[in-house]
């Protein structure tokens, strides 16, 4: 097969845009028992033959350590019924990164979560100092980390710790909305169209369109942090809401006959009136497709579209980069 080619794939606003009449999901919680385990599998999967093979058989580690720490998670605070009104009536995401106090259990859990990826790793892995060091972090620098994670500032942010701090603060958040989760079908209101997650206040991975049930075509925002799915409509840029010009952008691989293949499975949604994009997942094109380790294995579409002056409207927590024109923070 030959290598892939940068082609437009357009697609007409009639054909995106049909809904269907019935009552659509607004709101697709976290799986508890396998969000995790999915993910690492779904890594492994996109890492044979890839150029980042190491990186993403290393997340895939840490993912199934993920799983592993949410299936213990020591009880923590979850919002009562004060605050569940509250954010209710204020119409704020309940368990908002801003505000939330984080509970001490989080750091505790990231780093037995990282031990389990030590014991996991071969004992000649390079990437052994880098999770012994952020084990061996202090607290206030693990919570200043934290900070800046979760409020997406560059600045001061140890790149290359970030990515195992994050399936720390993932870990904790997944277990904030699936506990939550349990007071009432309705304790997480989610706004119309809005670009921010329902429960945490998080930026999206990227959109994913689903198959299946009520969900058929549907395209729903992938938190980056708690991993809530929520209801957006289509052909809307997710960055700014216009209609007005937004087109899909996709690598398309070349068949032996040189012939284009089918529509490619994830594409860039973007947007010429702010100049922002974000992935969409299509998951009649690939069932086994998962935002964030499918988001990770197409960093080509990133460099690409990046090209073209688009900028990235979403965050994969697992693999940050810094920007370029900002201060070095301290050391």
């Amino acid at each position: 097969m030959n290598s892939p080619e940068y082609q437009p794939f357009q697609h007409t606003p009639d054909e995106i845009a049909m809904r269907s009449s019935i009552d659509v999901p607004l709101l697709l919680l976290p799986k508890r028992g396998s969000l995790f385990s999915d993910r690492a599998l779904r890594l492994r999967q996109l890492a044979a033959n890839h150029a980042m093979r190491d990186y993403l058989l290393l997340m895939a580690v840490v993912c199934e350590a993920q799983q592993a720490r949410l299936a213990q998670f020591p009880q923590v605070p979850i919002p009562t019924q004060a605050q569940v009104d509250a954010a209710s009536a204020s119409g704020e995401p309940l368990l908002a990164t801003e505000r939330w106090p984080r509970d001490p259990a989080w750091r505790a859990e990231l780093r037995a979560l990282l031990r389990q990826v030590l014991e996991k790793l071969p004992a000649d892995s390079p990437a052994r100092a880098g999770v012994q060091r952020v084990i061996d972090l202090p607290d206030d620098t693990l919570e200043h980390q934290a900070d800046r994670l979760l409020a997406s500032i560059t600045l001061g942010l140890d790149l290359a710790a970030a990515p195992l701090i994050a399936a720390g603060l993932q870990l904790y958040w997944v277990h904030l909305v699936t506990a939550t989760s349990q007071l009432g079908p309705t304790v997480f209101r989610p706004a119309q169209n809005s670009n921010r997650c329902p429960c945490c206040g998080s930026t999206p991975t990227a959109s994913i369109t689903r198959v299946g049930g009520k969900q058929e075509g549907q395209r729903y925002l992938c938190c980056s942090l708690c991993a809530t799915q929520w209801l957006m409509e289509r052909v809307q840029c997710t960055q700014c809401f216009s209609t007005k010009s937004v087109r899909y952008r996709g690598l398309q691989a070349a068949d032996v006959q040189g012939e284009l293949e089918k529509a490619p499975a994830i594409e860039a949604e973007t947007c010429d009136e702010c100049k922002h994009y974000l992935k969409t997942m299509h998951m009649a094109r690939e069932i086994h497709a998962e935002p964030v380790a499918d988001d990770l294995a197409s960093l080509t579409l990133d460099l690409l579209v990046s090209d073209e002056g688009y900028i990235r409207s979403g965050t994969n927590m697992l693999l940050l980069f810094g920007d370029p024109d900002a201060e070095p923070g301290p050391t």
